[in-house]
């Protein structure tokens, strides 16, 4: 009988040791499942995200990739020619001079190209001096989000020796000499008194006339007495490709 009692506690311990094991194994087994969803969580959320440096800033995709550069302006490359389409069909047509204001020029070109003018008025007039156009709020109190430096020898720019004479265009500004955006004028008259302290940056070669006539649509100095809306202003680069502007945040 004690023999049998002995069997049977060695019996119950056997098991208890076998129930213990398998608990481990178990829990064991639960442990791994778990780290496995929190890894497979993890990679998920990683991918779907810009990865973020040491520093925990997020690092930029395109670091180290070279942007692509225009080419310089050729030295014997023609100047551009703007033409300024009126909805009566009638022509301005400007010739840009980059050598008198390179970085003007270029916002003008920018500005055309992008269609910025396209529908924009001569929003102020004055016989026997200028057409003042450009202002995206046919006011004269818009620009293009921005203003590029003034590029006249008064604001330290000496290169420009455009003279205001009739037909030139010009960029107008405010009190401030690196205010001009988009707004430019186009003399009906001599203006030379605004030399040195307004960036010309070229000519009129065909239309002046147009100029005159929309001019004298104001004797004084404002609204012309019927609008006068700039259809459309191209710009022919024959070819070459200019850079965007040096701009300043308004």
């Amino acid at each position: 009988m004690e023999m049998v009692k002995r069997l049977f506690r060695r019996h119950v311990s056997r098991i208890l040791v076998l129930s213990v094991l398998a608990v481990i194994a178990l829990s064991a087994c639960d442990t791994k499942d778990n780290n496995t969803e929190n890894s497979a969580g993890a990679a998920t959320a990683s991918g779907g995200q810009a990865a973020v440096s040491p520093s925990g800033s997020q690092s930029d995709p395109d670091a180290g990739e070279e942007k692509e550069e225009v080419p310089a302006v050729p030295d014997d490359a023609p100047n551009p020619v703007v033409t300024i389409t009126m909805e009566n069909g009638a022509e301005i047509v400007i010739e840009l001079m980059r050598d008198k204001a390179p970085n003007t020029v270029d916002n003008f070109i920018s500005l055309a190209q992008s269609g910025f003018y396209d529908g924009l008025n001569f929003h102020r007039v004055s016989e026997g001096f200028m057409i003042q156009g450009g202002c995206p709020l046919g006011t004269g109190t818009g620009s293009p989000g921005y203003s590029i430096k003034g590029e006249f020898s008064s604001n330290g720019f000496e290169d420009n020796d455009l003279s205001h004479i009739p037909g030139v265009i010009s960029m107008a500004r405010s009190d401030d000499p690196d205010s001009a955006g988009s707004q430019f004028f186009i003399c009906a008259g001599d203006a030379s008194f605004l030399d040195s302290n307004y960036a010309a940056f070229g000519k009129t070669i065909s239309g002046l006339k147009e100029v005159y006539n929309i001019a004298k649509l104001n004797a004084s100095d404002g609204p012309p007495s019927t609008p006068q809306i700039m259809k459309s202003v191209t710009v022919d680069t024959f070819g070459v490709e200019y850079p965007k502007p040096e701009t300043l945040q308004r």
